[in-house]
């Protein structure tokens, strides 16, 4: 893990962002990263305001052992199940987190200071299963300042208003299509209605909405490639930015209509568009691409730690990058597609893969974690 230094003197750019209305949020947890104060000082030093985890980030922390060996030992004299111990393990950090970023949730009145928390992935295609899951994180988590993270499957839509109209903030996860973002929108406002309905506090329900970047590039460019076209090849690297812009301008047309107007007065909070898998794929790109090129008010961008320091080290911020480019978003998008590259085909094919992908991290931290408390038993004889 790359430790911070002299950020201070390197942070430039992310403040710069940050004055722009974007939230840094880190896209990475560990225990280790709690515990050697480095969390703490991302805060202090690089703008850091909230972290997001997922089932691979768990699997990479967890998976290694580092600084869970005594909650292990504890867990296997326990005689815990695995799917209990992963939980017992996540729900910790995600709470020490939130803890660490307590003051900034307060600071920004709830807007910030936030950490999420995935649902479990094998639940991502039956609703009342994750319905119940969220319940239960935000109760073992136990913390104001948490967010539960719920798959924008189909599944998933009605769980995103179930949740949120029982007022447990939501991080939507794995958008990849606008037709589904704007559903995702319809769930959360739904969600809202049903929470007013109930009489709570719409200015305690926060909600981001994370619309996947980079993943989108790799599988667009991948076929433009195959192609081989001067045409083709001159199209790379544009849609995932051109899907992401004409998300914000859909965030847009939402959160001004009759139906967003009708909850204002009940001091509800807009469902913010979170830029996710910002970290670019293809090294002949620029590594902060999709923090430079989705400059927007209001957004949050979640890094990986190696795109934070990057553009701390060489980002060039210089305003809005997003809301004059719809025309040429559609341009973009409609060119792909005029090349035979079915939009509707690649978020579906992406969607699904990004369940499964989950599903697999999943399965190895449970591997990984089951090894561990075997040991730990034996150990324990």
């Amino acid at each position: 893990m790359i430790t911070v230094t002299e950020a201070s003197a390197t942070a430039g750019a992310l403040k710069r962002l940050s004055d722009e209305g974007v939230s840094i949020w880190l896209d990475d947890l560990s225990r280790r990263r709690i515990t050697s104060g480095n969390l703490a000082e991302l805060i202090d030093t690089q703008h850091v305001v909230g972290v997001t985890t997922n089932p691979s980030i768990f699997q990479a922390a967890i998976g290694s052992g580092e600084g869970y060996e005594e909650q292990l030992t504890d867990l296997a004299v326990r005689g815990v199940t695995v799917d209990e111990a992963v939980r017992m393990m996540t729900t910790a950090d995600v709470r020490a987190a939130a803890d660490i970023l307590r003051p900034v949730y307060d600071a920004t009145g709830g807007r910030d200071g936030r950490v999420s928390i995935e649902v479990d992935p094998r639940l991502a295609h039956n609703t009342a299963a994750t319905i119940a899951e969220a319940r239960q994180l935000a109760w073992l988590v136990d913390r104001p300042n948490v967010m539960i993270k719920i798959p924008a499957t189909k599944a998933g839509l009605p769980a995103i208003t179930e949740v949120i109209g029982a007022g447990i903030s939501v991080n939507v996860t794995l958008i990849f299509s606008l037709e589904r973002y704007r559903e995702v929108m319809d769930a959360y406002l739904a969600g809202l209605e049903k929470a007013q309905a109930a009489g709570l506090d719409l200015s305690a329900i926060h909600s981001v909405a994370s619309f996947f970047v980079s993943r989108v590039d790799s599988e667009i460019d991948k076929r433009l490639t195959l192609l081989g076209t001067d045409e083709a090849l001159a199209l790379k690297g544009r849609a995932a930015l051109a899907n992401a812009r004409l998300a914000y301008e859909a965030y847009e047309e939402v959160f001004a209509g009759e139906r967003w107007l009708a909850l204002t007065g009940s001091r509800a909070n807009k469902q913010r568009p979170l830029w996710a898998s910002t970290g670019v794929k293809d090294p002949a790109y620029k590594d902060t691409l999709y923090v430079e090129d989705l400059v927007a008010p209001g957004t949050v961008n979640t890094m990986p730690e190696a795109t934070l320091n990057a553009t701390a080290d060489h980002g060039n911020i210089h305003g809005d990058t997003v809301t004059g480019g719809y025309a040429q978003a559609r341009a973009d998008l409609a060119a792909v597609e005029r090349l035979g590259i079915s939009y509707d085909e690649v978020v579906q094919q992406l969607e699904d893969e990004g369940v499964a992908k989950f599903e697999v991290a999943w399965q190895d931290l449970l591997d990984a974690v089951t090894k561990s408390l075997t040991g730990k038993e034996v150990d324990g004889e």
